[in-house]
């Protein structure tokens, strides 16, 4: 599979169980590599149960120790044991630890245990056809995946400290510099430290849409979403990249509830402005008008229902239109052009 290779969105539908996300947690891993992916994920949920949505993801923390120091010198425990197999859809997440300790680990039981588990149990999971586990890799994560042979023939990344390491370690593997995060499959590996968030987020969206993901990165304060190769792939974010927060509520309550009757009115009200000064403001900060803004996020919700496999008339309720006649419209007026091609006849 290309790296950049598009996935249809999963859309989060009810009553499809929560992907399992289990952090591989070893001596002195990188807190920042466990705790911005965790947070991105627990923000998700968090967004979800205010829609009325089960969770979408159930994070574990499991190890060859029980207890561990973080890089950092704060204490982790309470980790469960690496688990005798992966029975429910599930993510492994390798965490990133300090490069320049990276030969004295590699030799560490730890490292080696887990290595082992790595290649007694997620291998095969990921062997399978049509398996639904991953394997995701946050910095030095990728090392410790290389060194259970878990890269041969893919194409991945690291930290960019770290990658003529990773390419002697998996001499199978395409190693890419200066890249994010690379997918490839089931596998799916980052440059690390915040690029780890920026991994969490691209699979939040994947998931459960951009909407929802873009939701998470404003929590997160992480506006500029970055991508495999930063591209804006989604009108959803399009003026997301501003911290006002009237425009920011405004355009979390349309994504929230697109059907909803958006007059400009309303939405001055629910931004405690007034419309004159809400459509300077959207011009401003995001680049567009307050309706256009409703009628983009429309479309793209739409094309997402679409993509996933929804009926045109489904598609087009999700995005808050009335009608597949009202969306068509929509398609044939928008300023973007992309949109059209997307959502078909």
């Amino acid at each position: 599979m290309s790296p950049t290779a598009p996935r249809p969105p999963a859309l989060g539908l009810p009553g499809a169980p929560p992907v399992q996300v289990l952090f591989i947690v070893l001596p002195d891993t990188l807190l920042l590599d466990l705790a911005g992916p965790a947070e991105a994920f627990r923000l998700a949920n968090q967004q979800l149960a205010r829609r009325g949505l089960p969770a979408g993801f159930e994070m574990r923390f499991a190890g060859p120790e029980t207890t561990v120091i973080s890089s950092v010198g704060l204490g982790l425990s309470a980790l469960s044991p690496l688990p005798a197999q992966l029975a429910s859809p599930t993510w492994v997440v390798l965490l990133g630890r300090p490069g320049d300790a990276l030969q004295v680990v590699r030799h560490q039981d730890a490292w080696l245990a887990t290595r082992d588990w790595l290649g007694r149990v997620l291998a095969p999971a990921l062997a399978n056809p049509g398996s639904e586990h991953r394997l995701l890799t946050v910095c030095v994560g990728a090392l410790l995946a290389a060194d259970a042979g878990l890269l041969a023939e893919r194409q991945v990344t690291t930290h960019h400290e770290l990658l003529a390491d990773l390419a002697l370690m998996a001499p199978g593997a395409r190693v890419l510099p200066n890249r994010v995060f690379v997918c490839d499959g089931p596998v799916w590996s980052s440059a690390g430290i915040t690029a780890g968030i920026d991994l969490a987020l691209h699979l939040i969206a994947e998931r459960q849409g951009e909407g929802l993901a873009s939701a998470v990165a404003q929590v997160m304060v992480v506006f500029h979403r970055r991508g495999s190769e930063d591209p804006e792939r989604s009108p959803l974010l399009t003026g997301r990249r501003h911290l006002h927060p009237a425009v920011h509520a405004v355009q979390n309550a349309v994504v929230d509830a697109p059907g909803e009757d958006w007059t400009l009115e309303r939405m001055a009200a629910l931004a405690h402005v007034t419309p004159r000064h809400l459509s300077r403001l959207f011009q401003q900060h995001a680049g567009l008008s307050p309706r256009e803004h409703v009628e983009q996020v429309r479309l793209a919700l739409a094309v997402e229902a679409s993509a996933a496999g929804l009926a045109g008339k489904q598609a087009a309720a999700l995005g808050g239109f009335s009608s597949e006649r009202q969306w068509r419209r929509a398609r044939q007026r928008s300023r973007v052009p992309a949109l059209s091609k997307q959502a078909g006849n």
